[in-house]
């Protein structure tokens, strides 16, 4: 068997704390994509989810994450970094790909509460140390139904 992957949810990309700012106009002005401004309160880490598709028919998102370059307080460690570049994927239930991952012995690490209070995290990397972020359908911002039913 194999981890079951649903949809692209979305692609994380850092930029520094003073860049913030420019990067969300970067992405609304010269891509024209919207701001969702539903993005919850992230403690140590500005920025913006950006929607990308059609207005009402969003087809995933790139988050814009704003760090100085060192790990925030709640991350793990340096290496175990949510704010590092990745994306993100969709399954259908969460603990069913942590018993999957464990059975094939795939090394991950777990964020809990983060972006909201059913926030589940699962982060894995690829063979070259891709960062890959796995959660749940349904209990991210940037799954096209939560946002489409906002």
């Amino acid at each position: 068997m194999a981890v079951h992957v649903l949809e692209l949810h979305h692609h994380g990309v850092r930029v520094p704390l003073d860049k913030v700012e420019e990067a969300r106009q970067f992405y609304a002005h010269v891509l024209g994509l919207q701001p969702d401004l539903a993005r919850p309160e992230i403690p140590f880490v500005p920025g913006s989810w950006m929607v990308v598709g059609n207005p009402g028919k969003p087809t995933t998102q790139i988050h814009i994450m704003g760090t100085n370059g060192t790990p925030p307080p709640w991350a793990k460690s340096a290496h175990q970094d949510p704010t590092r570049f990745h994306v993100a994927l969709a399954v259908e239930d969460i603990q069913e790909t942590r018993a999957e991952l464990d059975r094939m012995a795939i090394a991950y690490w777990v964020m809990e509460g983060l972006v909201g209070p059913q926030s589940l995290q699962v982060f894995i990397e690829d063979p070259a140390g891709n960062l890959i972020e796995l959660h749940q359908i349904g209990t991210c911002r940037c799954d096209r139904s939560v946002v489409t039913a906002t």
